[in-house]
């Protein structure tokens, strides 16, 4: 009897694919820290995919939450330092540096007394609740500017909120707020609201960044299931974003 070896039919993503993004500014790839990767394997993992992907240098944002993830420098520099010494291991020369993704909440706040973590320059990455706008985002984004930093909101296309309302998305940038978008956003992959809150918004032109936001496998999986997208890769490498100049 004769036995065939299943033919592998998973597309193999185009070395170009992220090649437009050039750098990648927020993804979770410190290992054990949050919700990301759990371990160095996994981050190495990820990284070279990503290089493969045509990504030339990461950024990585382990999310700070006090409530849930209280990291600092303090805690993220060892696990960031067992990933960068594998990196050298394997003569890897793709850059890998850590930042932060910050939740702004009243615990926030005595943060900025201490030099926050920033993706590059000043620019400090930051969240907001996804249940409900905080009255006090104007406040915040003020002292954040205030304390010499340049504050980019990190996917504002899935705050639900304010889905209905895009001058409020104007009126952040006139506040002094770089927004973020994330890649996956325009996939469909977070529901059909914040696909089309997406496309509104770089219709609009009001994006600036755009960040894979890789967690995990299934994050990594749909990624590169944007090799099949055409369309979308056309609208992604004709777009300004200003990763290229990070």
């Amino acid at each position: 009897m004769l036995f065939f070896r299943k033919k592998n039919t998973e597309t193999v993503p185009p070395a170009d694919l992220l090649a437009f993004m050039t750098t990648d500014i927020h993804s979770h790839l410190v290992p054990g820290v949050d919700d990301g990767v759990p371990d160095v394997a996994t981050s190495l993992h990820f990284i070279e995919q990503l290089q493969a992907m045509g990504i030339r240098k990461i950024i990585t944002t382990p999310h700070i939450m006090m409530d849930r993830y209280p990291n600092s420098a303090g805690t993220l520099t060892d696990p960031y330092q067992q990933v960068q010494q594998e990196l050298l291991r394997k003569n890897s020369p793709l850059p890998f540096h850590f930042a932060a993704e910050y939740y702004l909440d009243e615990q926030f706040v005595p943060l900025m007394q201490q030099p926050l973590l920033t993706i590059s320059g000043n620019m400090v990455l930051v969240e907001i609740s996804f249940m409900s706008a905080p009255p006090q985002l104007a406040q915040w984004l003020f002292d954040i500017q205030a304390a010499g930093y340049q504050p980019v909101l990190a996917h504002p296309e899935r705050y639900g909120y304010y889905h209905a309302n895009i001058p409020q998305y104007e009126q952040l940038k006139q506040q002094g707020c770089l927004l973020q978008l994330n890649l996956l956003s325009l996939t469909g992959y977070y529901g059909k609201h914040v696909q089309q809150a997406a496309e509104k918004l770089m219709a609009a032109g009001l994006l600036d960044l755009i960040g894979t936001d890789l967690h995990h496998e299934k994050h990594l999986r749909a990624i590169a299931g944007i090799a099949k997208n055409t369309k979308l890769r056309k609208t992604l490498e004709a777009y300004p974003f200003g990763n290229a100049a990070l």
